[in-house]
């Protein structure tokens, strides 16, 4: 059986080090890289399961990684920093990570999270490859279920990998109230314990891309819904 990848993208020797140690006796394939560049490089070359990446790399910002990786690939991304400010989680999150681990951490949770994250992930993979409608049409927008692809009077339309399974997640229920923790736990795929205003950030892009503001509708004190009358 082939090992899971993961590619781990820290510029500190000695973190980089006990990281790679701990998750190969865990099983885990890793590749490591110190800088921006050279991650991008093994990104395509590797093509891992998972991204452990620093926010602070030498070349670079990891955020600014972070926004390529989540328009290019489809696959989870951890955050590692020293920056503890709930605005700084808020803004990676924003920016397309899974998760977000402070330094210093136990090297036991960043284990028990990659696995959280990828157990999620395979489950949330599963469900969208079952059946389901190749295309759909909502007035003016077509959605390519097997590309995930987002059309507004057939012109492409810009959305990141956690603004489409907002999307879906909503269609695919649609007249279902989630509450903000609902979406954060099925989107994301993990439990957020701390501000919830991601989920609303995501809702207003959404609704300015696509212009649909009367059908993503917000649930007073609750949270959002798709309303059912699509067809409008």
């Amino acid at each position: 059986m082939e090992k899971t990848k993961i590619l781990l993208i820290e510029d500190e020797a000695a973190i980089a080090d006990l990281l790679e140690y701990g998750l190969q006796k865990e099983g885990y394939n890793i590749q490591k890289a110190s800088t921006s560049a050279e991650g991008l490089r093994r990104l395509e070359l590797f093509q891992p399961d998972l991204l452990l990446l620093d926010w602070m790399l030498p070349d670079g910002n990891g955020l600014d990684i972070c926004k390529k990786v989540t328009a290019l690939y489809n696959i989870p991304i951890v955050m590692l920093t020293a920056k503890s400010d709930i605005t700084d989680k808020i803004l990676g999150l924003e920016f397309g990570a899974d998760d977000y681990i402070t330094k210093p951490f136990d090297l036991r949770e960043v284990v028990a999270r990659i696995r959280t994250i990828l157990r999620r992930f395979a489950q949330a993979n599963r469900t969208t490859s079952e059946p389901q409608e190749a295309v759909i049409q909502i007035r003016e927008i077509t959605i390519s279920t097997s590309e995930r692809l987002v059309r507004r009077n057939n012109e492409l339309v810009d959305l990141t990998p956690k603004e489409y399974d907002l999307l879906m997640t909503l269609y695919q229920s649609k007249g279902k109230i989630f509450t903000r923790t609902e979406l954060l736990d099925q989107v994301w795929g993990y439990d957020f314990a701390g501000d919830t205003r991601t989920v609303d950030t995501h809702i207003q892009r959404l609704r300015k891309k696509l212009l649909l503001s009367d059908l993503i509708t917000t649930v007073f004190s609750i949270g959002y819904k798709f309303e059912r009358q699509v067809d409008l």
